[in-house]
């Protein structure tokens, strides 16, 4: 479902829609991917403009979305994890050698992963060119990182590096049972899952050497870099995070990378997304049942507009 006349979803709001006040959040999964566009100033509520249920998602799917509600019209920034943002600007997905569309970080290099900070600047993004696959849909320049995906991934490479026998890992498994043993030992949490352990005083006491200084670090970060506030000693919070999971031997992520040679890119973004996004389940929940009673599973429906 999408809505191509979004005079008509502003109009409850009493406001004239200016594409320089909103941001266009792009969420995707196996089963379901949908855009919400969000006030920069987070003063006015999300406002939910496509759900697309059953679509598997790919280079094709992102397209015939972004033209469905007129991308190309409105130029939004565009706000989501960095696999809806390879997507759109035709990265190979996968575990390939050049992943990142700012540089030419190499995936595959670990001997200088944590030590190298500076990679060569992608020139172009062309494909068949270091894993790009076909055209960009947007410039990369409307790009913007959402902070909790990067706490996610934070999350899950911290996870997956700690001891299966150890003490803290059990006590996450028998805090957190709703979990599978493989969602655990592969780090599949949800904001909520993080902030549990984040206040639990019984998991700050029986984890210990270089998990605990791990986990002081990465929860240095989450409150002073990727909330709602920026501390003013913020780089200094990032090189211990680094610094820590260096030493406890995770695997560097995207995410991680992201951290450790475009930081700048991240603070750029800071204030303007800093927000949990808020989207109307119960009008998705509608939208999937709608889609669903018209037999339609693998299309996109206008639900406004011409």
């Amino acid at each position: 479902m999408s809505c191509k006349d979004l005079d008509v979803l502003f109009k409850p709001l009493n406001t004239i829609h200016c594409s320089d006040e909103w941001r266009l959040f792009i969420d995707s999964s196996k089963v379901s991917l949908k855009d919400v566009l969000l006030h920069n100033g987070n003063v006015l509520p999300s406002i939910p403009v496509a759900h697309a249920f059953g679509i598997k998602e790919s280079d094709d799917t992102m397209k015939q979305l972004l033209q469905y509600i007129k991308y190309d019209t409105y130029k939004w920034n565009i706000c989501a994890d960095l696999k809806v943002i390879a997507l759109l600007l035709g990265l190979q997905l996968g575990y390939t050698k050049f992943r990142c569309f700012l540089c030419e970080w190499d995936s595959r290099d670990k001997a200088h992963h944590y030590v190298k900070r500076i990679w060569p600047a992608r020139k172009i993004l062309e494909p068949g060119h270091k894993n790009v696959k076909h055209h960009s849909l947007v410039e990369s320049s409307t790009i913007l990182l959402q902070p909790l995906h990067n706490k996610l991934g934070l999350m899950k490479n911290f996870v997956k590096t700690m001891d299966l026998n150890g003490t803290a890992f059990l006590y996450v498994r028998q805090k957190l049972p709703l979990l599978s043993d493989g969602q655990i030992r592969e780090g599949v949490f949800t904001g909520p899952d993080i902030r549990s352990l984040l206040r639990d005083e019984v998991f700050e006491r029986i984890i210990t050497g270089d998990e605990q200084r791990v986990w002081h670090a990465f929860r240095e970060v989450v409150t002073g870099f990727l909330g709602n506030r920026r501390a003013d000693n913020y780089k200094d919070l990032i090189e211990e995070l680094l610094s820590s999971y260096q030493k406890l031997g995770c695997n560097m992520s995207m995410k991680i990378h992201f951290q450790s040679s475009h930081l700048d890119f991240r603070r750029t973004v800071v204030l303007l997304v800093t927000s949990t996004v808020k989207v109307s389940t119960r009008t998705l929940q509608q939208w999937r049942a709608d889609t669903k009673g018209n037999g339609a599973h693998q299309s996109l429906l206008v639900i406004a507009g011409p």
